[in-house]
């Protein structure tokens, strides 16, 4: 079957690992279901995979894509869970041994994919494959950020670190329709600007000065932005950590930790239940993912050119 795959780990020029081209038809445990793949989307992950970030090298070669949506034998439109784990700890992602496809399991940048029968929920009719395609990792990141771990209420303000990648866009479209107070930064005045489309009420300079300290800070970038975080915050006020793309290794800055009274949330991916109340939400709001690029498959070395070179403007998506 066709397939967008890494070839080997490669640390320095992952790009050159990146392959399209043939992989064998999957098998299909018992308990596991095939989804003919429609449409999946890209996410940082599928670079760190390429690097060999989180993957043994003997699980070489691995389909790439972590999200996609697609259709069952019987025709059952879905959207992919990514997170495969016991869910016997109540929630999956706190399975110390949980995993996302790309990682143990071949992903979804394919004609086909194989997952666990619970791990597809029904597209909602009013979303495309393209959209739904998005849901199961950077908006169900976003999703859980701010309604699982932010703590935060409406009406309340909350900065978003990063104004045009796919974590911050979901969490700019679904902060403002769940009545928050939405401010950004961005490295540049198009980033920005795209911010302020989404329903963005205000957006910043990457460290800025803003006009009042916030409620809440989300951050996906880490080590370039830490610093700025924690000077936005109010007394006791929440940093909630699902990613570190600049760097994991930033200051902590312990003394205004503790003497302010803030608190540092981390938070990964979400559940199933949490993805089936993301689509519910999107289908109730009528909210939609902001698709920056979309391309076929054949063509998917030049998504993964715009994202290394921090080109992206919403997501990219891949098509069949």
């Amino acid at each position: 079957m066709f397939a967008v795959y890494a070839a080997e780990p490669n640390p320095e020029s992952p790009l050159d690992a990146l392959r399209v081209g043939e992989r064998p038809e999957p098998e299909v445990p018992d308990g596991w279901v095939a989804v003919s793949v429609r449409a999946g989307s890209l996410n940082m992950h599928d670079l760190w995979t390429l690097r060999g970030v989180g993957i043994k090298a003997d699980r070489f070669p691995m389909i790439l894509g972590c999200d996609g949506a697609g259709v069952l034998a019987d025709g059952t439109e879905v959207v992919l869970h990514s997170v495969i784990g016991d869910t016997s700890f109540g929630d999956e992602t706190l399975d110390p041994k949980r995993s996302l496809l790309t990682e143990r399991y071949q992903g979804a940048f394919a004609d086909t994919v194989v997952v666990p029968a619970r791990n597809v929920l029904p597209k909602p009719r009013s979303l495309s494959f393209a959209e739904a395609a998005c849901m199961g990792t950077a908006w169900l990141t976003a999703y859980r950020m701010l309604f699982s771990r932010s703590g935060l209420r409406p009406g309340q303000t909350m900065l978003v670190q990063g104004a045009s990648g796919g974590v911050s866009t979901a969490l700019v479209t679904l902060g403002k329709a769940a009545g928050m107070r939405v401010w950004v930064t961005g490295r540049t005045e198009e980033k920005r600007a795209l911010a302020v489309s989404l329903g963005a009420d205000d957006a910043f300079e990457t460290g800025a000065r803003l006009p009042e300290r916030v409620d809440a800070v989300f951050e996906t970038v880490g080590k370039a932005t830490w610093g700025h975080s924690m000077k936005s915050l109010k007394p006791g006020g929440t940093i909630v950590v699902s990613g570190s793309t600049s760097g994991p290794d930033a200051n902590a800055d312990l003394q205004r930790l503790f003497f302010m009274q803030i608190r540092v949330v981390g938070s990964t991916m979400g559940n199933r239940a949490e993805l089936a109340d993301l689509l519910s939400f999107c289908d109730l709001k009528g909210l939609r993912p902001t698709i920056g690029t979309q391309l076929p498959m054949s063509e998917a070395k030049d998504g993964f050119e715009q994202m290394l070179a921090g080109e992206t403007a919403g997501k990219i998506v891949f098509t069949r």
